[in-house]
């Protein structure tokens, strides 16, 4: 069974077993926390999809940790302008293990 979940933005196709990292959710680590907007939940060729939520669907997670990705480097620059700009940026994140998918 699979889902279509969406968190911080973005969607992200989730199986049960499977751990994914999304932007950073307030849970404290080892905790379970739910996700309710589910758009697709599937079971080989019976896919239900939502309009634009699954009503009923949830997958439940387990936050297995809290972390920062590695660093990007933002470099602005114009030619013949003397200008140039450097900025780092790095990402807070959550990886989620997925316990169960409910339909």
């Amino acid at each position: 069974m699979f889902a279509i979940v969406e968190t911080g933005g973005k969607q992200f196709r989730v199986e049960e077993g499977r751990s994914l990292r999304v932007a950073k959710l307030d849970a404290q680590a080892g905790s379970e926390i739910t996700l309710d907007k589910i758009l697709l939940v599937g079971t080989g060729a019976d896919v239900k999809i939502g309009q634009p939520f699954v009503d009923g669907a949830a997958v439940t997670c387990e936050v297995v940790e809290h972390g920062r990705d590695k660093k990007i480097i933002i470099f602005k620059k114009k030619r013949r302008k003397d200008y140039r700009r450097t900025q780092g940026h790095r990402q807070d994140f959550t990886t989620l293990k997925v316990k169960s998918i409910q339909a």
